[in-house]
């Protein structure tokens, strides 16, 4: 992902292709790359992210590519998860990053620092989306049948994940973003709460709600804790991923 050129808010029309299994990270433009290496790249990655800020905000590019791929997994799993939709997702990191970029003359190190405010910017740019775009329901294509001799188990657990994302889908949007943010990629209830703009009691009110929510969706679909535990808990929706390890309540997480 380049840095944009200027900061007139001007969104690149130019779609790369992410690897939809993981929910890969938006690969970040090799010549951005290059351009970092020649500044010293392998010392830029040792900064922390307000270092590398203060230079973006000098208009420094090798940064801002450093900060892209040291945030750009984590928000393109928390969109995808928000939208189901990897493409939706790709259009939330763009215009996230670029929000940043523009931003970054302005922006302060505080509360919950640059990563509260990524993930904030991320789930306002999915609320929107929502809100703008109405899902059009189609009748699904048949997958085409796997000539692979598949084990049952493994049957089993493609089963439980495609039903668990499903009802993720099924909440409403904040308790959706709820669960995402606390057991999809481990933060705290502060830093979930400082990302959804709540006081801790209020986010620990609407985890609450959300859990209980959810795993009324998931008796409704016969899914029990024990095939959340047998899946990975739940975390990986798709199966796999940096954060396949699950989420940090493991298996009671939705209990």
């Amino acid at each position: 992902m380049a840095a944009p050129s200027g900061r007139t808010g001007h969104r690149s029309t130019t779609r790369r292709s992410l690897a939809r299994t993981a929910y890969a990270a938006p690969q970040v433009d090799p010549a951005i790359a290059r351009h970092g290496a020649d500044q010293g790249r392998d010392s830029l990655a040792l900064r922390d992210d307000v270092a590398l800020m203060r230079r973006v905000a000098q208009g420094c590019q090798a940064s801002f590519a450093v900060l892209v791929e040291r945030h750009a997994a984590a928000l393109y799993r928390v969109a995808a998860r928000m939208l189901g939709d990897g493409h939706d997702a790709e259009d939330v990191v763009q215009d996230c990053f670029a929000r940043m970029w523009q931003n970054a003359p302005r922006w302060q190190p505080t509360g919950a620092g640059l990563v509260g405010w990524l993930h904030r910017v991320a789930m306002n740019l999915c609320f929107d989306r929502k809100r703008r775009f109405r899902v059009v329901v189609t009748d699904d294509l048949p997958d085409p049948a796997d000539q692979a001799p598949l084990a049952d188990r493994l049957i089993e657990q493609r089963e439980a994940c495609a039903q668990v994302a499903a009802a993720l889908a099924d909440l409403p949007e904040r308790y959706r973003a709820a669960l995402v943010l606390c057991y999809y990629e481990n933060f705290s209830n502060a830093l979930a709460a400082q990302v959804l703009d709540l006081n801790i009691k209020a986010m620990e009110s609407l985890l609450f709600r959300a859990r209980r929510q959810m795993r009324e969706l998931l008796e409704a679909r016969d899914i029990t804790c024990r095939d959340v535990a047998f899946m990975g808990a739940a975390a990986g929706l798709d199966g796999a991923g940096p954060n396949e390890a699950g989420p940090r309540s493991g298996a009671g997480a939705l209990a």
